[in-house]
């Protein structure tokens, strides 16, 4: 019988992580499924990348019901889990994949690049989590202890998805869509900020989210990608391709800018100029935003003033040749997230 493979995916972001994945270890003749969470595009994605899923809760708002429908997921997850007999579930570090995998008897391996950064929300998390962690994949720096486990380190997560070995962006998939690639266009990204992770945090308002818009539209073409819905007044700037080509769309831009925290590192590692504004910048800011600005692959704000100046700038240097020297220097000391990731899966946590 062919070992199983249970992932669970709770964002739209951990389809494109794990897709790569899923498709090797069954062309190695694993068995695979996805717990999903239906939350924006989550479902959609995985139905348009051809993963076999199941849905077990959807997004709620607010603490009372997002602690609801955790302890909702945490008992279909088991329930799921018992019926496949998966030997190992791969998640983001989250409490239902870990303690189902420990109640189960499987191995866990979870991957994390974000810090928490309400102390209370980490300590919690943490305490609720890593004692139960058979493998945790997070970058350099970000210093887990697992008492039971083994810590790996993994540079961009991205990678998983990004890598030059796994996408290939292909401009007559835009065209398909009536985007013109050779054409100056900005992606904008408007996220939620009500996530567990963003108490505390806040990302554009409204009046400095207006005006970039307004700027940016004498610049070319604004597609925006919005975390809920797209506020009535953008509604000629819908994003113009389905969700699963958002990262060609990403890498024939001539910019992107947003308050989101994944997108601006996906937009740098293929060579797009990448401004991030929130609360969240500043001088204790994550690894993989500290390392990109550092090569000049991304610029972080605080203030939307700046970051519209920062995007103007970048819009009338053009220099195409130069982010995508940055970019392959970078990626030369990089490895393949996915190559990992399966060799973990095979090995039992030692690869």
């Amino acid at each position: 019988m062919s070992e199983r493979v249970l992932f669970s995916v709770n964002h739209p972001a951990q389809v494109h992580l794990f897709k790569y994945a899923i498709r090797e270890l069954e062309a190695e003749g694993f068995e695979t499924l996805v717990a999903a969470r239906e939350k924006e595009m989550t479902v959609d994605l995985l139905s348009a990348e051809g993963l076999d899923y199941v849905t077990l809760t959807t997004e709620s708002n607010g603490l009372v019901e997002l602690t609801a429908e955790l302890a909702k997921r945490e008992r279909r997850l088991y329930n799921l889990a018992r019926e496949f007999d998966p030997s190992v579930i791969v998640a983001r570090l989250a409490p239902p994949a870990v303690h189902v995998a420990t109640a189960l008897g499987c191995r866990n391996l979870v991957y994390m690049d974000t810090v928490l950064r309400p102390r209370t929300v980490r300590l919690l998390y943490h305490g609720l989590t890593l004692p139960f962690v058979d493998d945790i994949c997070s970058p350099p720096g970000m210093g887990f202890h697992v008492p039971f486990g083994q810590s790996h380190t993994v540079g961009f997560q991205e990678l998983a998805y990004l890598h030059p070995d796994r996408f290939k962006p292909d401009p007559e998939r835009l065209r398909a869509h009536g985007v013109n690639p050779d054409a100056t266009y900005t992606v904008v990204r408007l996220a939620g900020w009500d996530a567990y992770h963003d108490i505390g945090e806040k990302g554009l308002d409204a009046a400095a989210r207006s005006q970039l818009v307004e700027q940016l539209c004498d610049r070319g073409e604004v597609y925006i990608t919005c975390e809920g819905d797209l506020p009535s007044e953008y509604d000629r700037h819908q994003l113009a391709v389905p969700p699963h080509l958002v990262h060609d769309l990403l890498y024939f831009a001539d910019l992107y800018i947003g308050d989101s925290q994944t997108m601006p590192t996906e937009a740098a590692l293929l060579g797009t100029p990448a401004i991030r504004i929130n609360s969240v910048v500043g001088d204790n800011d994550m690894h993989n935003f500290l390392e990109l600005e550092e090569r000049e692959l991304l610029y972080s704000y605080t203030d939307g003033t700046a970051a519209i100046d920062r995007a103007e700038a970048l819009l009338a240097d053009n220099d195409a040749e130069r982010w995508e020297r940055e970019r392959k220097r970078l990626l030369a000391q990089q490895r393949d997230v996915t190559e990992h990731m399966v060799e973990l899966i095979r090995t039992g946590g030692n690869g």
